[in-house]
Protein backbone atom coordinates (compact mmCIF):
# COMPACT_ATOMS: atom_id res chain seq x y z
CA UNK A 1 0.00 0.00 0.00
CA UNK A 2 1.22 3.37 -0.47
CA UNK A 3 2.51 5.44 2.69
CA UNK A 4 2.45 9.25 3.04
CA UNK A 5 4.86 10.90 5.19
CA UNK A 6 3.88 14.02 7.44
CA UNK A 7 4.99 17.49 5.67
CA UNK A 8 7.05 20.06 7.36
CA UNK A 9 4.05 21.86 7.99
CA UNK A 10 2.33 18.68 10.06
CA UNK A 11 5.52 18.15 11.91
CA UNK A 12 5.32 21.79 13.28
CA UNK A 13 1.50 21.70 13.96
CA UNK A 14 1.95 18.13 15.99
CA UNK A 15 5.57 19.90 18.34
CA UNK A 16 3.52 22.94 18.83
CA UNK A 17 0.30 21.22 19.95
CA UNK A 18 2.44 19.57 22.54
CA UNK A 19 4.37 22.50 23.65
CA UNK A 20 7.91 21.27 22.26
CA UNK A 21 10.77 22.78 19.44
CA UNK A 22 11.52 20.15 17.64
CA UNK A 23 11.57 16.48 17.73
CA UNK A 24 14.96 15.51 19.46
CA UNK A 25 13.16 17.37 22.66
CA UNK A 26 10.68 14.14 23.11
CA UNK A 27 14.00 11.98 23.90
CA UNK A 28 15.28 14.79 26.03
CA UNK A 29 14.65 12.46 29.48
CA UNK A 30 16.77 9.59 28.26
CA UNK A 31 20.34 9.87 29.31
CA UNK A 32 23.10 10.93 26.92
CA UNK A 33 25.03 7.66 27.69
CA UNK A 34 22.42 5.81 26.76
CA UNK A 35 21.34 7.43 23.69
CA UNK A 36 24.70 7.36 22.16
CA UNK A 37 26.57 4.65 24.25
CA UNK A 38 29.97 3.31 22.84
CA UNK A 39 30.04 0.14 21.87
CA UNK A 40 33.16 -2.32 21.61
CA UNK A 41 32.59 -4.46 19.09
CA UNK A 42 35.61 -7.47 18.18
CA UNK A 43 36.32 -7.41 14.77
CA UNK A 44 34.21 -9.85 12.14
CA UNK A 45 34.71 -13.25 12.42
CA UNK A 46 34.42 -16.22 9.75
CA UNK A 47 31.48 -18.52 9.42
CA UNK A 48 33.55 -21.58 11.50
CA UNK A 49 34.88 -18.89 13.92
CA UNK A 50 31.29 -17.49 14.38
CA UNK A 51 29.66 -20.73 15.15
CA UNK A 52 32.41 -21.63 17.90
CA UNK A 53 32.07 -18.43 19.50
CA UNK A 54 28.74 -18.86 19.42
CA UNK A 55 28.57 -22.25 20.86
CA UNK A 56 31.33 -20.88 23.57
CA UNK A 57 27.96 -18.21 24.40
CA UNK A 58 25.49 -20.70 24.49
CA UNK A 59 27.09 -23.10 26.84
CA UNK A 60 26.76 -20.18 29.47
CA UNK A 61 23.19 -21.51 29.79
CA UNK A 62 22.47 -24.24 32.11
CA UNK A 63 20.43 -26.79 30.70
CA UNK A 64 17.58 -28.42 32.97
CA UNK A 65 18.60 -31.70 31.63
CA UNK A 66 22.32 -31.39 33.63
CA UNK A 67 20.11 -30.66 36.50
CA UNK A 68 17.49 -32.43 39.13
CA UNK A 69 14.67 -29.27 38.99
CA UNK A 70 11.68 -28.97 41.21
CA UNK A 71 11.09 -25.87 39.59
CA UNK A 72 7.25 -25.15 39.05
CA UNK A 73 4.73 -22.46 39.94
CA UNK A 74 3.10 -22.31 36.57
CA UNK A 75 5.62 -23.87 34.17
CA UNK A 76 5.73 -27.41 34.54
CA UNK A 77 9.46 -29.96 33.56
CA UNK A 78 7.03 -33.00 31.86
CA UNK A 79 7.80 -35.71 29.60
CA UNK A 80 7.05 -34.66 25.81
CA UNK A 81 6.38 -37.65 23.79
CA UNK A 82 9.30 -37.70 20.44
CA UNK A 83 6.19 -37.69 18.03
CA UNK A 84 4.89 -34.11 19.53
CA UNK A 85 7.86 -32.52 17.89
CA UNK A 86 7.84 -34.88 14.72
CA UNK A 87 4.52 -33.37 14.32
CA UNK A 88 4.95 -29.58 14.67
CA UNK A 89 7.94 -30.26 12.67
CA UNK A 90 5.90 -31.19 9.59
CA UNK A 91 6.34 -27.97 7.24
CA UNK A 92 2.53 -27.05 6.63
CA UNK A 93 2.23 -26.61 10.62
CA UNK A 94 5.46 -24.92 11.33
CA UNK A 95 5.18 -22.06 8.83
CA UNK A 96 1.87 -21.49 8.87
CA UNK A 97 0.22 -18.72 9.74
CA UNK A 98 -2.96 -17.14 11.29
CA UNK A 99 -5.30 -17.85 8.74
CA UNK A 100 -6.96 -14.65 7.44
CA UNK A 101 -8.15 -16.04 4.65
CA UNK A 102 -10.08 -18.87 6.66
CA UNK A 103 -11.39 -21.64 4.91
CA UNK A 104 -8.81 -21.88 2.97
CA UNK A 105 -6.68 -23.26 5.80
CA UNK A 106 -8.61 -26.18 6.64
CA UNK A 107 -5.79 -28.15 8.29
CA UNK A 108 -4.96 -25.06 10.51
CA UNK A 109 -8.73 -24.86 11.36
CA UNK A 110 -9.34 -28.67 12.25
CA UNK A 111 -6.32 -28.50 14.92
CA UNK A 112 -7.58 -25.39 16.29
CA UNK A 113 -11.19 -26.90 16.29
CA UNK A 114 -9.74 -29.83 18.31
CA UNK A 115 -8.09 -28.35 20.49
CA UNK A 116 -11.30 -26.48 21.54
CA UNK A 117 -13.00 -29.44 21.54
CA UNK A 118 -10.28 -31.03 24.10
CA UNK A 119 -10.48 -27.98 26.23
CA UNK A 120 -14.09 -28.32 26.45
CA UNK A 121 -13.35 -32.00 27.81
CA UNK A 122 -11.12 -31.06 30.75
CA UNK A 123 -12.97 -27.89 32.16
CA UNK A 124 -16.22 -29.37 31.33
CA UNK A 125 -17.42 -26.12 29.99
CA UNK A 126 -19.69 -25.55 27.04
CA UNK A 127 -17.31 -23.63 24.76
CA UNK A 128 -13.57 -22.77 23.90
CA UNK A 129 -11.22 -20.04 21.81
CA UNK A 130 -8.77 -21.00 20.17
CA UNK A 131 -5.90 -20.09 22.31
CA UNK A 132 -4.60 -17.44 24.05
CA UNK A 133 -1.42 -15.85 24.71
CA UNK A 134 -0.78 -17.24 28.14
CA UNK A 135 -2.78 -18.38 31.09
CA UNK A 136 -2.19 -14.57 32.68
CA UNK A 137 -3.77 -12.85 29.82
CA UNK A 138 -6.02 -15.50 29.79
CA UNK A 139 -6.99 -14.08 33.45
CA UNK A 140 -7.09 -10.40 32.62
CA UNK A 141 -9.62 -11.09 29.72
CA UNK A 142 -11.86 -13.39 32.20
CA UNK A 143 -12.00 -10.26 33.99
CA UNK A 144 -12.98 -7.63 31.51
CA UNK A 145 -15.23 -10.21 29.73
CA UNK A 146 -17.18 -10.82 33.29
CA UNK A 147 -17.47 -6.83 33.60
CA UNK A 148 -18.65 -6.24 30.35
CA UNK A 149 -21.07 -9.25 30.92
CA UNK A 150 -22.61 -7.88 33.72
CA UNK A 151 -20.81 -4.49 35.08
CA UNK A 152 -19.51 -5.58 37.88
CA UNK A 153 -16.26 -3.44 38.39
CA UNK A 154 -15.25 -5.43 41.47
CA UNK A 155 -12.76 -8.25 41.60
CA UNK A 156 -11.87 -10.68 44.82
CA UNK A 157 -8.47 -11.93 43.91
CA UNK A 158 -7.13 -14.75 45.99
CA UNK A 159 -3.79 -13.88 47.06
CA UNK A 160 -2.66 -17.63 46.36
CA UNK A 161 -3.37 -16.98 42.51
CA UNK A 162 0.00 -17.10 40.53
CA UNK A 163 1.84 -13.86 41.76
CA UNK A 164 2.03 -12.97 37.88
CA UNK A 165 -1.09 -13.76 37.01
CA UNK A 166 -2.16 -10.93 39.39
CA UNK A 167 0.06 -8.51 38.20
CA UNK A 168 -0.96 -9.12 34.75
CA UNK A 169 -4.81 -8.58 35.78
CA UNK A 170 -3.64 -5.15 38.00
CA UNK A 171 -2.39 -3.96 34.74
CA UNK A 172 -4.69 -4.65 31.94
CA UNK A 173 -7.35 -2.88 34.66
CA UNK A 174 -5.52 -0.36 36.00
CA UNK A 175 -7.18 2.03 32.94
CA UNK A 176 -10.55 0.09 33.01
CA UNK A 177 -12.08 1.53 36.29
CA UNK A 178 -11.82 -2.08 37.97
CA UNK A 179 -11.24 -2.25 41.65
CA UNK A 180 -9.42 -5.19 42.32
CA UNK A 181 -8.81 -6.49 46.06
CA UNK A 182 -6.93 -9.37 47.42
CA UNK A 183 -8.36 -11.56 49.40
CA UNK A 184 -5.94 -13.38 51.87
CA UNK A 185 -5.00 -16.80 52.33
CA UNK A 186 -4.89 -18.88 55.63
CA UNK A 187 -3.34 -22.69 55.54
CA UNK A 188 -2.28 -22.15 52.16
CA UNK A 189 -6.06 -21.35 50.88
CA UNK A 190 -7.85 -18.85 50.53
CA UNK A 191 -9.42 -17.58 53.21
CA UNK A 192 -13.72 -18.16 52.48
CA UNK A 193 -14.67 -16.32 55.10
CA UNK A 194 -13.03 -13.35 53.92
CA UNK A 195 -14.79 -13.74 50.54
CA UNK A 196 -18.09 -14.45 52.46
CA UNK A 197 -17.79 -10.90 54.09
CA UNK A 198 -16.79 -9.00 51.25
CA UNK A 199 -19.59 -10.49 49.19
CA UNK A 200 -22.09 -9.61 51.63
CA UNK A 201 -21.03 -6.24 52.04
CA UNK A 202 -21.41 -5.70 48.31
CA UNK A 203 -24.43 -7.29 48.42
CA UNK A 204 -23.02 -9.82 45.64
CA UNK A 205 -22.07 -7.72 42.85
CA UNK A 206 -18.68 -8.75 41.91
CA UNK A 207 -16.02 -11.35 40.25
CA UNK A 208 -14.37 -13.97 42.03
CA UNK A 209 -11.05 -15.22 41.70
CA UNK A 210 -10.35 -18.49 42.54
CA UNK A 211 -6.87 -20.68 41.54
CA UNK A 212 -7.64 -24.87 42.11
CA UNK A 213 -5.09 -26.28 42.94
CA UNK A 214 -3.64 -22.50 43.40
CA UNK A 215 -0.52 -20.94 43.48
CA UNK A 216 1.02 -23.08 46.46
CA UNK A 217 0.01 -26.54 45.57
CA UNK A 218 -3.37 -26.18 47.66
CA UNK A 219 -6.74 -27.39 46.84
CA UNK A 220 -8.91 -24.87 47.63
CA UNK A 221 -12.15 -25.32 49.10
CA UNK A 222 -14.01 -24.76 45.68
CA UNK A 223 -17.54 -26.28 47.09
CA UNK A 224 -17.48 -24.27 49.77
CA UNK A 225 -17.16 -21.51 47.87
CA UNK A 226 -19.90 -22.96 45.21
CA UNK A 227 -22.33 -23.33 48.20
CA UNK A 228 -21.99 -19.24 48.87
CA UNK A 229 -21.94 -18.54 45.23
CA UNK A 230 -25.68 -19.92 44.69
CA UNK A 231 -27.19 -17.16 47.45
CA UNK A 232 -25.61 -14.42 44.41
CA UNK A 233 -26.72 -15.53 41.04
CA UNK A 234 -25.45 -11.95 39.77
CA UNK A 235 -21.77 -13.02 41.15
CA UNK A 236 -19.06 -14.02 37.86
CA UNK A 237 -16.82 -17.27 39.44
CA UNK A 238 -13.84 -17.43 37.27
CA UNK A 239 -11.77 -20.53 38.19
CA UNK A 240 -7.94 -20.85 37.28
CA UNK A 241 -6.36 -24.24 36.87
CA UNK A 242 -3.71 -26.41 36.24
CA UNK A 243 -5.26 -28.46 33.70
CA UNK A 244 -3.00 -31.79 34.46
CA UNK A 245 -4.86 -31.70 37.57
CA UNK A 246 -7.64 -32.61 36.25
CA UNK A 247 -6.73 -35.80 35.99
CA UNK A 248 -7.68 -36.63 39.41
CA UNK A 249 -10.12 -33.80 40.18
CA UNK A 250 -13.27 -32.71 39.54
CA UNK A 251 -13.46 -30.52 36.77
CA UNK A 252 -14.32 -26.74 37.53
CA UNK A 253 -17.81 -26.82 35.61
CA UNK A 254 -18.66 -29.34 39.23
CA UNK A 255 -18.32 -26.60 41.50
CA UNK A 256 -19.96 -23.86 39.04
CA UNK A 257 -17.11 -21.96 37.29
CA UNK A 258 -18.47 -19.49 34.80
CA UNK A 259 -15.38 -18.81 33.13
CA UNK A 260 -12.09 -21.66 33.03
CA UNK A 261 -8.69 -20.22 32.55
CA UNK A 262 -5.26 -20.97 32.83
CA UNK A 263 -1.82 -22.21 31.02
CA UNK A 264 -1.93 -25.00 28.68
CA UNK A 265 2.17 -25.50 28.55
CA UNK A 266 2.15 -28.73 30.49
CA UNK A 267 0.30 -30.22 27.55
CA UNK A 268 3.62 -30.74 25.03
CA UNK A 269 4.89 -27.56 24.93
CA UNK A 270 8.78 -27.23 26.27
CA UNK A 271 10.14 -24.89 28.67
CA UNK A 272 12.15 -23.19 27.06
CA UNK A 273 12.88 -19.51 29.01
CA UNK A 274 9.46 -19.29 29.87
CA UNK A 275 7.88 -19.15 26.38
CA UNK A 276 6.22 -18.72 24.10
CA UNK A 277 3.08 -20.96 25.89
CA UNK A 278 -0.76 -20.87 25.81
CA UNK A 279 -3.66 -19.68 27.86
CA UNK A 280 -6.74 -21.15 27.40
CA UNK A 281 -10.55 -20.16 27.38
CA UNK A 282 -13.34 -22.21 28.54
CA UNK A 283 -16.84 -20.91 29.13
CA UNK A 284 -20.67 -21.48 29.20
CA UNK A 285 -22.53 -21.10 26.02
CA UNK A 286 -24.41 -18.17 27.16
CA UNK A 287 -21.43 -15.91 26.88
CA UNK A 288 -20.42 -17.04 23.24
CA UNK A 289 -20.49 -13.54 21.85
CA UNK A 290 -18.37 -11.82 24.80
CA UNK A 291 -15.32 -14.40 24.41
CA UNK A 292 -12.24 -13.02 23.63
CA UNK A 293 -10.08 -14.33 19.98
CA UNK A 294 -11.99 -16.47 17.90
CA UNK A 295 -13.85 -19.86 18.03
CA UNK A 296 -13.62 -22.38 15.01
CA UNK A 297 -16.46 -24.26 14.13
CA UNK A 298 -17.27 -27.36 11.69
CA UNK A 299 -20.00 -27.39 9.14
CA UNK A 300 -20.39 -29.12 5.85
CA UNK A 301 -19.02 -27.08 2.52
CA UNK A 302 -22.02 -27.11 -0.49
CA UNK A 303 -21.20 -31.10 -1.61
CA UNK A 304 -21.80 -32.28 1.53
CA UNK A 305 -18.45 -33.03 2.93
CA UNK A 306 -17.26 -32.03 6.64
CA UNK A 307 -15.38 -28.47 6.69
CA UNK A 308 -13.83 -26.07 9.07
CA UNK A 309 -15.10 -22.65 9.56
CA UNK A 310 -13.99 -19.54 11.82
CA UNK A 311 -17.44 -19.15 13.29
CA UNK A 312 -16.64 -15.87 15.84
CA UNK A 313 -14.00 -13.38 14.85
CA UNK A 314 -14.67 -10.97 17.50
CA UNK A 315 -11.06 -9.22 17.54
CA UNK A 316 -9.84 -6.08 15.71
CA UNK A 317 -8.66 -7.35 12.77
CA UNK A 318 -12.31 -8.57 11.65
CA UNK A 319 -14.69 -6.08 13.10
CA UNK A 320 -14.87 -2.71 14.37
CA UNK A 321 -12.95 -1.90 17.17
CA UNK A 322 -15.77 -0.84 19.48
CA UNK A 323 -17.51 -4.21 18.65
CA UNK A 324 -14.10 -6.35 19.37
CA UNK A 325 -14.36 -8.14 22.48
CA UNK A 326 -10.59 -7.79 23.19
CA UNK A 327 -7.04 -6.80 21.81
CA UNK A 328 -5.84 -10.31 21.29
CA UNK A 329 -4.87 -9.75 18.10
CA UNK A 330 -3.36 -13.63 17.14
CA UNK A 331 -3.41 -16.93 18.92
CA UNK A 332 -0.40 -19.39 19.90
CA UNK A 333 -1.76 -21.99 17.53
CA UNK A 334 1.09 -23.84 16.95
CA UNK A 335 1.63 -24.21 20.79
CA UNK A 336 -1.94 -25.05 21.09
CA UNK A 337 -1.07 -27.68 18.17
CA UNK A 338 1.17 -29.24 20.47
CA UNK A 339 -1.11 -29.67 23.17
CA UNK A 340 -3.75 -31.30 20.78
CA UNK A 341 -1.25 -33.54 19.78
CA UNK A 342 0.15 -34.50 23.53
CA UNK A 343 -3.32 -35.11 24.28
CA UNK A 344 -4.78 -37.11 21.85
CA UNK A 345 -1.22 -39.25 22.45
CA UNK A 346 -1.77 -39.57 26.16
CA UNK A 347 -5.92 -40.42 26.12
CA UNK A 348 -7.65 -39.55 29.22
CA UNK A 349 -6.18 -42.65 30.80
CA UNK A 350 -2.99 -41.25 30.58
CA UNK A 351 -3.92 -37.88 31.80
CA UNK A 352 -5.19 -39.86 34.86
CA UNK A 353 -1.69 -42.06 34.79
CA UNK A 354 0.64 -38.71 34.65
CA UNK A 355 -1.38 -36.64 37.33
CA UNK A 356 -1.42 -39.22 40.03
CA UNK A 357 2.57 -39.95 39.35
CA UNK A 358 2.98 -36.43 40.04
CA UNK A 359 0.52 -36.50 43.14
CA UNK A 360 2.42 -39.92 44.94
CA UNK A 361 5.74 -38.65 44.17
CA UNK A 362 5.01 -35.04 45.90
CA UNK A 363 3.58 -36.50 49.00
CA UNK A 364 6.27 -39.63 48.82
CA UNK A 365 8.43 -36.56 48.94
CA UNK A 366 6.73 -35.13 52.01
CA UNK A 367 6.44 -37.94 54.12
CA UNK A 368 10.45 -37.95 53.44
CA UNK A 369 10.66 -34.33 54.79
CA UNK A 370 8.44 -34.34 58.24
CA UNK A 371 10.83 -36.39 59.89
CA UNK A 372 13.19 -33.20 59.78
CA UNK A 373 14.49 -30.87 62.54
CA UNK A 374 15.20 -27.41 60.46
CA UNK A 375 12.59 -28.20 57.26
CA UNK A 376 9.06 -28.55 57.20
CA UNK A 377 5.83 -28.29 55.24
CA UNK A 378 4.80 -24.92 55.64
CA UNK A 379 1.06 -25.96 55.42
CA UNK A 380 -0.79 -29.24 56.46
CA UNK A 381 -3.44 -28.35 53.73
CA UNK A 382 -3.95 -30.96 50.74
CA UNK A 383 -1.91 -30.22 47.99
CA UNK A 384 -1.20 -31.43 44.37
CA UNK A 385 2.08 -31.88 43.01
CA UNK A 386 3.95 -28.66 44.98
CA UNK A 387 4.07 -27.72 48.50
CA UNK A 388 5.73 -24.90 50.17
CA UNK A 389 8.90 -25.91 52.17
CA UNK A 390 10.07 -23.94 54.80
CA UNK A 391 12.93 -23.52 57.54
CA UNK A 392 14.28 -22.16 60.12
CA UNK A 393 17.85 -21.76 58.13
CA UNK A 394 18.79 -18.74 55.53
CA UNK A 395 16.93 -19.95 52.65
CA UNK A 396 19.42 -18.44 50.78
CA UNK A 397 22.30 -20.15 52.16
CA UNK A 398 20.02 -23.51 51.45
CA UNK A 399 19.33 -22.65 47.90
CA UNK A 400 22.81 -22.22 46.84
CA UNK A 401 24.04 -25.81 48.40
CA UNK A 402 21.15 -27.09 46.50
CA UNK A 403 22.91 -25.55 43.65
CA UNK A 404 26.37 -26.59 44.19
CA UNK A 405 24.80 -30.29 44.49
CA UNK A 406 23.15 -30.04 40.34
CA UNK A 407 19.57 -29.51 42.34
CA UNK A 408 17.42 -26.66 41.45
CA UNK A 409 14.84 -26.62 44.55
CA UNK A 410 12.22 -25.09 43.51
CA UNK A 411 11.34 -21.08 43.70
CA UNK A 412 12.18 -18.93 46.57
CA UNK A 413 8.68 -17.23 48.05
CA UNK A 414 9.85 -14.11 49.61
CA UNK A 415 10.14 -11.94 46.71
CA UNK A 416 6.27 -12.12 46.26
CA UNK A 417 4.74 -12.87 49.59
CA UNK A 418 7.19 -11.48 51.90
CA UNK A 419 5.77 -13.43 54.92
CA UNK A 420 6.99 -16.83 53.16
CA UNK A 421 10.31 -15.15 53.14
CA UNK A 422 11.59 -18.27 54.59
CA UNK A 423 10.17 -20.37 52.06
CA UNK A 424 10.43 -22.45 48.77
CA UNK A 425 7.65 -23.98 46.10
CA UNK A 426 8.74 -26.99 45.48
CA UNK A 427 7.17 -29.15 42.12
CA UNK A 428 7.58 -32.54 41.19
CA UNK A 429 6.17 -34.02 37.97
CA UNK A 430 6.14 -37.42 36.74
CA UNK A 431 10.56 -36.48 35.70
CA UNK A 432 11.71 -36.49 39.06
CA UNK A 433 12.16 -39.60 39.92
CA UNK A 434 12.36 -41.52 43.19
CA UNK A 435 16.36 -41.19 42.69
CA UNK A 436 16.06 -37.27 42.36
CA UNK A 437 13.73 -36.92 45.59
CA UNK A 438 15.71 -39.23 47.93
CA UNK A 439 19.31 -36.89 46.58
CA UNK A 440 16.85 -33.79 47.63
CA UNK A 441 16.23 -35.35 50.97
CA UNK A 442 20.11 -35.97 51.57
CA UNK A 443 20.66 -32.58 51.28
CA UNK A 444 18.46 -31.34 53.73
CA UNK A 445 19.77 -34.02 55.76
CA UNK A 446 22.79 -32.43 55.51
CA UNK A 447 22.21 -28.72 57.37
Amino acid sequence: MSYFVHSDENRKEMLKTIGIGSIEELFDCIPENICNPEIELDKPLDEKSLKEELCVIGGKNKMIKNFFSFIGGGAYNHYIPGAVKSILGISQFYTSYTPYQAEISQGTLQYMFEFQSLICRITGMDISNASMYDGASSLAEAILMAGKINGNKKVLLSAAVNPQYREVCRTYCSGQNIDIKEVGYKNGKTDINLIRDEMDEMAGSVIIIIQNPNFFGCFEDVYELHDILKKYPECFFIAVINPMSIGLIKRPSDYGADIVVGEGQVFGNALSFGGPYLGFFATKKDYLRQIPGRIVGQTVDTDGNKTFVLTFQNREQHIRKYKATSNICTNHSLNALAATVYLSIIGENGLRHISNICLQRAHYFAEKIKPLDKFQLKFNSGFFNEFVLSSRLNIRDVIDRFYKNKILPGIYLGDNYPELRDCILVSITEMNSIESINKYTEVLKSF
